[in-house]
């Protein structure tokens, strides 16, 4: 996507700039390692991001919806592209610049299981991120890992145990807290509560939104169930083998989708009322590789209405305004007038 096509944040100014940002991993075989072919994992993905902002970014399985987050923060190096945190490129820092960036944004991750250390207790957890940014030592670093425990809803007694002594919801509300214990103030959230029961995940979504709000954080929310997404964010960007396909708000994403495939996302979601006609779009096919992504817009060999030339096939779709606000990447939309 040019610049001319980068979408823009409304005032506030941005607090999260991603530019043009690529993520591609070489495939090698044999003895020798040949490289012969490059997974294009995230492939020009643009957005800004307000202060007090919540990004939903959403798309099936393998869309490369972690591997951009991961990107935004450096856990993985990008390939090209910008990242601007504040005024600052966080791909030109050197190793201490980037470590001392790192106490204002911070991940939570899917696994509430795999992402506590099961040898440190909750609190030396929590207290590890106070030691590195040497921001609170002895006592007062005690208290603070207790009065997180409790802004988190646990109590300040299970700062003595291990992770495998509590349920899935709290051993993520631990993860939470240890993202806070740095005073962060953008935290990318990769699927926090997609390995949690449903009654567990209305918790926990609604502690990061009642945190979000006292703190005033700004969130990248990693899904792939637009019904979660629906509850905790302001604009919701879609991807599909790599690229954002469309960006709007979210009500105006659930309202008035303009892409086939933000379209079909939509109609798989349950709908609580049984008597409700059923108007799910099935796509054909499967996902493309990432590997070998199809000429052209890549979700053409999916859509269910390309056009009946070869124009889908052999042209890359950039990501325009159909409406104020309203980007999507599909050629059969004309750009509607911002004067109309």
């Amino acid at each position: 996507m040019t610049a001319a096509h980068h979408p823009k944040a409304a005032a506030p100014p941005a607090l999260l700039s991603v530019q043009s940002l690529v993520k591609h991993f070489p495939v090698a075989r044999g003895v020798l390692g040949r490289h012969v072919s490059t997974v294009r994992a995230v492939n020009g993905v643009s957005f800004d991001l307000a202060s007090g902002e919540t990004l939903g970014l959403v798309g099936e399985s393998g869309c490369g919806k972690t591997t951009t987050g991961r990107a935004i923060l450096r856990l993985i190096e990008p390939t090209s592209g910008r990242v601007v945190f504040d005024g600052v490129d966080l791909l030109g820092l050197d190793p201490g610049a980037l470590r001392r960036m790192r106490r204002r944004m911070q991940i939570v991750f899917q696994d509430p299981y795999s992402s506590l250390n099961p040898r440190m207790t909750v609190g030396a957890a929590v207290r590890e991120g106070l030691t590195i940014h040497r921001l609170a030592e002895g006592a007062e670093a005690d208290a603070r890992v207790r009065r997180l425990l409790e802004e988190v809803g646990l109590r300040a007694e299970h700062a003595t145990r291990y992770p495998h002594e509590f349920s899935g919801g709290q051993r993520q509300r631990i993860g939470i807290a240890r993202a806070l214990s740095v005073e962060p103030d953008f935290i990318v959230c990769d699927e926090p509560v997609s390995a949690l029961d449903v009654s567990v995940q209305a918790q926990v979504i609604n502690l990061l939104y009642d945190l979000q709000r006292a703190r005033g954080l700004t969130y990248v929310f990693i899904a792939h169930d637009l019904s979660v997404v629906a509850h905790v964010a302001t604009r919701v960007a879609v991807m599909y083998l790599g690229r954002i396909v469309e960006l709007a708000p979210a009500a105006e994403v659930y309202e008035r989708p303009v892409m086939p495939y933000t379209k079909a996302l939509l109609s798989a979601v349950p709908v609580a009322d049984p008597r409700s006609a059923s108007r799910r779009i099935v796509l054909k096919g499967e996902v493309a590789s990432p590997a070998h992504p199809p000429a052209g817009c890549v979700f053409h060999p999916r859509c269910p209405h390309p056009l009946k030339d070869a124009t889908c096939a052999e042209i890359v779709p950039p990501l325009e305004e159909k409406a104020p606000g309203h980007w999507a990447a599909c050629i059969k939309e004309p750009i509607q007038d911002r004067a109309s």
